[in-house]
């Protein structure tokens, strides 16, 4: 989620030649010396502040973009490449587990993924991120993640939105659908459920300017100012076998324990997450 890059630092009034410093005619023939350098560590949060077409690649595994979601299963997985800066998206039936593969995935931890899913009839966008838990290196910098994927969380779903355009153009009322975002961690501060609201507002650039100035939650404040004043709940998916929910079972694997605690409105604690292999 944070690496650190090497960039040099140099004098911004590097010293003049005595011939300089005088004005003189001549010349001097001195090899320069060599300008100081410094080598600071500048750390760089996952990925840009905005959304960059050109730097996002879109995978379609399986899935035919004018089957609605609600009668057949669609899932995103996002991964971040910290070498090129660059996003790859697939698009499948069920999450991509080729792609949360290898080394880098495994310490960082930055891919996030999605379904879509009916309950009761509506649909709504269920998106997971994995905040600490697995090392102790995630679990030392919790609150860091945590603040560094409510800032880029805009530029995911927008990635997700411009990724299966097609779909949204020929369905464009998932456009309306809920948000729903699981924060996976097992620090209980950050292991929560918030409601990020429809997709279309989701989507769009934080109203605070996102500057690097501005802190991360500022969307998630953002959306749960509006959430209690709204019918905005949970779904729960029906007990028995029916036809107003799909998928019948969650293409993310994830145990449905939770607390109840704040069952209805607002921010809610998240189930426990298992480790995708």
């Amino acid at each position: 989620m944070v690496t650190l890059t090497f960039a040099p630092v140099f004098h911004a009034n590097p010293r003049r030649s005595e011939f300089e410093h005088k004005g003189s005619v001549f010349v001097s023939r001195r090899k320069p010396k060599k300008k100081n350098q410094a080598v600071v560590p500048v750390a760089r949060l996952f990925g840009p502040a905005i959304f960059e077409a050109s730097k996002l690649k879109v995978l379609f595994l399986g899935v035919d973009e004018k089957k609605h979601p609600g009668k057949l299963p669609r899932a995103y997985t996002l991964t971040h490449s910290d070498i090129t800066s660059k996003l790859t998206l697939a698009i499948s039936q069920t999450i991509n587990n080729s792609q949360l593969q290898g080394w880098a995935n495994k310490i960082y931890r930055d891919e996030v993924v999605a379904e879509w899913k009916k309950v009761k009839g509506k649909m709504s966008l269920h998106v997971h991120c994995h905040i600490s838990g697995g090392h102790f290196l995630l679990d030392l910098c919790a609150r860091l993640r945590y603040f560094i994927f409510c800032k880029e969380l805009p530029v995911v779903l927008k990635a997700f939105v411009y990724g299966d355009g097609n779909l949204l153009k020929n369905y464009p009322e998932l456009q309306e659908s809920l948000v729903w975002v699981y924060f996976h961690s097992n620090v209980p501060e950050f292991n929560r459920v918030e409601c990020w609201g429809p997709l279309v507002e989701a989507a769009a650039p934080c109203s605070g300017g996102g500057g690097d100035g501005d802190d991360g939650r500022d969307r998630s404040q953002e959306m749960q100012k509006h959430m209690f004043g709204s019918n905005w709940e949970r779904p729960q998916p029906c007990q028995d076998n029916c036809n107003c929910c799909f998928p019948p079972m969650s293409l993310i694997p994830w145990s449905p324990k939770h607390s109840h605690g704040n069952e209805g409105h607002g921010t809610q604690a998240a189930p426990d997450l298992n480790t995708i292999e």
